[in-house]
């Protein structure tokens, strides 16, 4: 990604532990529009605490996470005003994630069907009516390979795993969001359906949003939290890797591969058949 790319997000020193124990310490990050970026690191080493704290769902003991205002006024770059999550009041905070998508693990579909988990945040984040999410929803769902006339009205209960992801997808994308953030999306699907999510999510980063600023478009940023080294490998987003609570690692997939560091050999040794160039055979 260029370096001349407007910043999403801005991480700063970041720190957070739990009931007296260390999760972040010290963590620093710099993640630009446009990019699919892929957090990866050991259980526990906090990649989904990460993705918490950007979102605001949990304070940060101490350092700083900027986020960028999409609907304030961009410079004269073109890029937006970076805000700092612990000191923006609820009002800012509800104006900056309405350009926000987050696929959870366990997918986090509520209790009915097809359409009303698609029309949940469009009626209460944008105020839209049932009318006017219906196409939109409509077309999340052909996005992401699902026929509208036969699970639209289908309840959440009837759906199997992969289909359940899917819809799950098709939420975050109803909202047009320039970021969609993923923890985990492919945990507990079979090789085949990982597969097929794994492309979805190329599929959704490369499909940029409509939304437009300043009469300029916006390029869509992916974040995945995950541990599924064939994500790594179909998809090759920038890795970040974390480690001790730091950033280990921070660079392209192609750099991962050819890490000769002794906390990345063992994810590599999960990927066999890369060549040095991280080409597979």
């Amino acid at each position: 990604m260029p370096a001349s790319a407007p910043t999403e997000v801005v991480i700063r020193d970041l720190h957070k532990s739990f009931s007296g124990k260390a999760v972040l310490q010290g963590v620093n990050l710099e993640i630009r529009s446009g990019e699919l970026l892929a957090v990866v690191g050991g259980s526990g080493c906090g990649k989904t605490v990460l993705l918490k704290l950007i979102m605001g769902h949990y304070p940060a003991d101490s350092g700083t996470v900027l986020v960028a205002d999409h609907e304030s006024s961009f410079d004269a770059s073109g890029a937006p005003p970076l805000v700092d999550m612990s000191t923006a009041d609820e009002r800012t905070l509800d104006r900056i994630r309405m350009h926000w998508a987050i696929v959870f693990q366990r997918n986090a579909l509520v209790s009915g069907d097809v359409f009303e988990n698609l029309a949940v945040l469009p009626r209460e984040v944008k105020g839209m009516s049932d009318a006017e999410i219906l196409p939109i929803a409509r077309k999340a769902l052909e996005d992401v390979g699902l026929d509208p006339d036969a699970v639209m009205h289908r309840d959440r209960e009837e759906l199997s795993g992969g289909m359940a992801k899917r819809v799950a997808v098709a939420r975050a994308v109803v909202m047009d969001p320039v970021i969609i953030m993923y923890d985990e999306p492919t945990a507990g699907l079979d090789p085949e359906m990982s597969a097929q999510i794994q492309e979805l999510i190329g599929t959704t980063h490369r499909a940029q949003p409509s939304f437009v600023a300043n009469g300029n478009g916006v390029r869509r940023t992916s974040i995945v939290v995950t541990h599924d080294t064939e994500l790594l490998r179909r998809l090759r987003p920038r890795v970040v890797m974390l480690h001790g609570g730091k950033v280990l690692f921070d660079g392209t997939f192609e750099e991962f591969t050819r890490s000769e560091d002794a906390h990345v050999r063992p994810y590599l040794a999960q990927m066999p058949g890369i060549h040095a160039d991280g080409t597979r055979e």
